[in-house]
């Protein structure tokens, strides 16, 4: 029996949490497409990741007082030293598992191997001739060298360091993103809706009409920002940007 879920707006979409609105959605579109929704699970074994970094041999270079003189002496004696290739262990033989449906948080001290890690199983990793990865990645049982070119269809990396537009408030900024994600996709997808009954295929296409149309709605009410989302994101690098949202606002 479907769960009763008023697609008014984001508000009622998640009037009954969002384990509610997911299987109402994921029910519909079962249905409609005659088959389970895929799933992904990712797995990686014996992962290890080093790298081949050039330093300088500075046992010579160092001076006692900073002086000109010894500054001086300190900059030729650089110029001078001998250099040599050093292996840097990034991650060692590390291996895991991501089940669908489950969050996995990963620990680990400053420059442990973390965001390595997830740009690697992201497919963001950087393969340097300088780095060398050994081990294997899966997802779904299928190894990550043949999904090269769609990796980015199936997962995603988010960076520890925001980069916004100050000048939006945070809703304008959900709007943004989910435009530039693809929100007109909507009319492509509908064609695959054919699997159940016309009932059933409407009911699926009503449910993804009403998530996308609100989604940075719902978004908002997930995170708990319903009271700052019409707040402006601001930056240290654009100080003028909430006088000048204050200013525009008088003139509209």
């Amino acid at each position: 029996m479907y769960t009763t879920i008023k697609y008014d707006n984001g508000k009622t979409l998640m009037a009954q949490g969002p384990q509610a609105l997911h299987d109402h959605v994921a029910s519909r579109m079962e249905k409609a497409l005659g088959r389970a929704l895929p799933q992904m699970e990712v797995r990686f074994k014996n992962i290890s990741i080093s790298a081949d970094i050039i330093v300088k041999d500075e046992t010579n270079v160092k001076v006692e007082l900073p002086t000109l003189t010894n500054e001086l002496i300190k900059s030729v004696r650089a110029l001078g030293a001998k250099k040599h290739t050093v292996k840097k262990q990034i991650l060692k033989d590390i291996s895991g598992v991501f089940k669908p449906g489950t969050i996995t948080l990963v620990l680990g001290q400053p420059g442990s191997g973390k965001s390595s890690l997830m740009k690697l199983l992201s497919g963001r990793f950087p393969m340097d001739k300088n780095i060398t990865v050994e081990g294997e990645v899966t997802y779904n049982g299928t190894n990550a060298n043949e999904l090269v070119k769609h990796l980015p269809q199936f997962v995603s990396y988010v960076t520890q360091r925001d980069k916004h537009y100050p000048s939006l408030t945070v809703k304008e900024t959900l709007e943004f993103a989910h435009v530039c994600c693809g929100k007109g996709s909507l009319k492509r997808d509908a064609q695959h809706y054919t699997g159940g009954t016309p009932e059933e295929n409407k009911a699926a296409l009503d449910a993804a009409r009403a998530m996308f149309k609100h989604y940075s709605d719902i978004v908002i009410q997930q995170l708990g920002l319903e009271n700052c989302q019409n707040t402006i994101v601001g930056g240290r690098h654009d100080p003028w940007c909430v006088w000048w949202r204050a200013q525009a606002r008088d003139h509209w």
